[in-house]
């Protein structure tokens, strides 16, 4: 497949980040985001678990501040006030206060909105290069840095109501996700819940390899999923009563394990597809109509 260039790959780029029409973006930035981002990816994916938290800091660091218009220009493009664009997340998280620790919490915004609603929020990333430097302070916000596994290590254990992480991990190592789950559990307190958000792979690839046309994320996505692979993930790390979370427009989001269950069937009877025709547009449609989300939304408990 020819990879578009010019304009077509510019207006693909702004279309995938949201970036709007007067922000400058050229062939040449684009280009350098490429070429750095699958660099920095081959670089995470080599990396040992023991230099994993160094080099993640690192490529992250060196992402956004090579490519500094990232932070200034993804996501500028959104009008969606901050009570319509989480108003899912408030409502299973539940009345005020609960304490709640985010995992990668990029730009701040989700957790700045649930701190105004009077919970007791913890934002955290693994870099300094976002977070809090893009926040306005709030007396229920603290910030902290982690290694996005090891939660015991940064934080009293048993102590959070509830974690969430949107659109994060999908960027983790794949080698770690149960150590991830693993130590989201013990930073939760009895009863406590992990609730996540992450592209489903049929309808992928997600990262700036989309922007290209690839086939699969080569990006700083580094393994996409399928509800099969979050659930028996989450049963491995030892959650209990993991639920998928249907949302429609104009009703409460509901948690529901039946309806996990039942899209972990139909994604066998898709997977019996050959890949090229369950990529189809048409048949990505039908999966839709069918109930199936693209962006896997998810509750686990402890």
């Amino acid at each position: 497949m020819k990879e578009p260039r010019g304009q077509e790959l510019i207006n693909r780029y702004r279309w995938n980040y949201n970036i709007p029409r007067t922000a400058e973006v050229t062939e040449e930035m684009i280009l350098a985001h490429w070429d750095l981002e699958t660099r920095l990816t081959r670089e995470l994916l080599n990396s040992t678990p023991e230099s994993r938290w160094d080099t993640f800091e690192k490529c992250y660091t060196t992402l956004y501040t090579k490519l500094e218009w990232l932070n200034r220009y993804i996501g500028a493009n959104t009008a969606t006030p901050p009570a319509q664009k989480y108003r899912d997340w408030a409502m299973l998280i539940g009345t005020p206060p609960r304490r709640i620790y985010e995992i990668g919490s990029g730009k701040g915004t989700m957790i700045s909105y649930l701190a105004s609603l009077g919970h007791y929020c913890r934002g955290t990333e693994i870099t300094h290069e976002r977070g809090r430097k893009h926040v306005i302070e709030h007396p229920n916000l603290t910030w902290g840095i982690s290694d996005g596994i090891h939660f015991d290590r940064f934080e009293p254990i048993n102590s959070y109501d509830v974690a969430v992480s949107d659109n994060v991990i999908e960027h983790i190592h794949p080698d770690d996700l149960v150590m991830h789950m693993i130590g989201v559990i013990s930073i939760l307190a009895k009863g406590g819940r992990y609730i996540m958000a992450t592209p489903h792979v049929w309808y992928g690839p997600w990262d700036i390899s989309k922007v290209f046309k690839r086939k699969r994320a080569e990006g700083m996505h580094l393994k996409e999923y399928t509800y099969s692979e979050i659930k028996h993930i989450a049963n491995a790390a030892g959650f209990q009563n993991i639920a998928a979370i249907r949302q429609r427009k104009d009703q409460p989001a509901t948690p529901s394990s039946v309806y996990l269950n039942y899209l972990c069937v139909l994604e066998r009877v898709f997977a019996l597809l050959p890949w090229r025709i369950a990529k189809h547009e048409r048949v990505k449609g039908f999966a839709k109509s069918m109930g199936f989300s693209p962006m896997m939304f998810i509750i686990a408990h402890k």
